[in-house]
């Protein structure tokens, strides 16, 4: 069996939002073909996690180093994390009227390739392309032409995330909330469409604040944060009786 890649390593992080201490002294390590599945209350620092990871400027490192594939990206660009595999799927995905869906995942996908010294795909052999991954991920096809996530519904603007990542092909995966706003429908349709992207080469952090989700992706590894930190760790159990008694008990 092939030993599982170290993809992020984090070592006693420590960030600060708008002066605020909001993590302090995390770590954290994932490897290739693992799920990971971070929990917590509101204000523990899920969401900072996230968004430091990818490295958004408002959050601020002050202490500690963020891994990738064993280079130090603390304080690389957003652009270069996300063309080394980065991908963050938001909580609330933005919408841009009179950018087409298609021009951004165009964009995106051909500004990666150029990264990586390979041509830009043209519009006709992209649309042929991303026609393939919105039937695998059931999405109607009208929405490629219409403005980037305006006026989509909640579970539209997931499978737009879940679109993206397919076609970036991303090696580490932040989904933050990707559940929140969905139906038990949707919800079930995400889930199956993030099981279907994973495979052995691939990793995946998700936060979440529902057992539901946990169920339908099967995490290796459940973490729950608390005051900036991971707290405690196991497997998807932990879930459940989170999900039971409540943190203040596990806690």
């Amino acid at each position: 069996m092939q030993e599982k890649q170290e993809l992020l390593r984090i070592e006693n992080l420590h960030v600060n939002v708008n002066n605020k201490i909001i993590i302090k002294g995390l770590n954290l390590s994932i490897k290739s073909g693992e799920i990971h599945a971070i929990m917590g209350k509101n204000g523990s620092g899920k969401s900072t996690l996230a968004k430091v990871i990818s490295g958004h400027p408002m959050y601020v490192v002050t202490e500690g180093k963020i891994f990738f594939e064993g280079k130090d990206i603390t304080y690389e660009e957003p652009d270069s994390r996300s063309h080394m595999g980065i991908f963050l799927g938001f909580q609330y995905p933005v919408e841009v009227p009179g950018v087409s869906n298609i021009d951004f995942l165009r964009l995106a996908y051909n500004s990666k390739r150029k990264q990586l010294n390979q041509e830009e795909i043209d519009p006709l052999s992209f649309f042929h392309l991303v026609s393939k991954e919105i039937t695998n991920i059931n999405m109607d096809p009208l929405f490629l032409n219409r403005s980037l996530n305006e006026g989509f519904s909640g579970g539209e603007k997931k499978k737009n995330e879940v679109l993206q990542m397919s076609l970036l092909q991303s090696k580490l995966s932040i989904l933050d909330e990707i559940d929140s706003g969905l139906d038990v429908d949707a919800l079930k349709d995400i889930s199956e469409n993030i099981n279907n992207f994973h495979n052995s080469r691939k990793a995946i952090l998700f936060i979440t604040h529902y057992q539901k989700l946990i169920e339908y992706i099967r995490p290796n590894y459940v973490h729950i944060m608390n005051k900036g930190i991971i707290q405690l760790s196991g497997n998807k159990d932990l879930a459940k009786e989170i999900d039971k008694y409540g943190y203040e008990h596990i806690l």
